[in-house]
């Protein structure tokens, strides 16, 4: 497998040699998975009744200090495999009734992520790509994806470049992602579903609401607004719990406020925002975070 020896797959462009040392990411020059299962969680439009076919892969870009998902995304949990047993994963999901295959942060595997998805394909793979991101992506990333991703599932996590900087070490968060959110939605253009009201084809941008950030949810929501009417899905979500470092760090050392995210969700509603989806307030449980079992790998 051939991987950059000078790797600039995210907008760290960290220039690490990959067979030598790993890059910002985590990532060295061996895929590593850590979850391959049917999972029910994500938007009803994605998950439908049998579930998202949805692979999670270690290691991650982005240094968010509240990351439900630490344990892969910074702590290198995941099993060693090759792009063909990738790509016999993808065909296993398909068989076992999954609606899409879902990839969560993968981009910093995309050479193995590429050549497993044209195996699947040779032999029968024929569910919608997701992909599963943080939105911290570069514009060269997300053009070599055009004929490949049909949904993009992606944060719009901050505005301001303090909190990036402070809660995920990206300063440029936003002068990325929101170059890139455009590029998303111009490759994809207007969601389209399916007769079960499954998404074939579109963009499903997400928010997480942060305790003691609301100025911050308006001002995503600012942007979101400011993208053309109906080209893709807001989802709003109120599922915030205190993991990882954020359990020391105040005001992320709590759970939002019913009076905070329903703050953020009228917002949205005055601003046009309403066609897409919304968590009830009792979505803020651990419970919610899979078991990074190495389930499927």
């Amino acid at each position: 497998m051939q991987i950059p020896a000078s790797c600039a797959l995210c907008p760290r462009r960290c220039k690490a040699d990959r067979t030598r040392r790993a890059g910002v990411c985590g990532a060295a020059d061996q895929l590593m998975v850590a979850r391959a299962a049917l999972h029910h969680w994500e938007e009803p439009c994605i998950s439908g009744t049998q579930g998202s076919g949805t692979v999670f892969f270690s290691g991650c870009s982005l240094k968010c200090c509240y990351c439900q998902n630490y344990k892969i995304s910074q702590e290198g949990l995941g099993k060693a495999i090759d792009a063909a047993r990738l790509a016999q994963i993808f065909l296993e999901l398909q068989q076992k009734g999954a609606h899409n295959i879902n990839l969560v942060t993968a981009t910093q595997w995309l050479p193995w992520v590429l050549e497993a998805l044209a195996q699947a394909r040779a032999q029968g793979l024929t569910l919608p790509i997701v992909y599963n991101t943080g939105g911290y992506e570069t514009l060269e990333t997300v053009q070599l994806l055009d004929d490949v991703v049909d949904v993009w599932l992606a944060d719009v996590k901050y505005v301001s470049p303090e909190l990036s900087a402070r809660y995920s070490a990206a300063p440029d968060y936003f002068e990325v992602c929101s170059q890139v959110v455009r590029q998303m939605i111009h490759q994809t253009g207007a969601p389209r579903f399916d007769e079960n009201g499954l998404l074939q084809k579109g963009v499903i941008l997400r928010h997480l609401a942060l305790p003691g950030a609301l100025t911050d949810s308006k001002a995503v929501l600012d942007f979101m607004a400011s993208l053309p009417t109906g080209s893709f899905l807001p989802s709003l979500m109120s599922q915030y719990t205190p993991f990882h470092k954020a359990a020391q760090m105040k005001p992320l050392d709590r759970r939002i406020s019913t009076w905070e995210y329903r703050q953020v969700v009228n917002y949205a509603v005055d601003l046009g925002l309403s066609e897409g989806y919304m968590q009830q307030k009792s979505s803020a449980k651990e419970e919610y975070t899979p078991p990074f079992d190495l389930e499927g790998v």
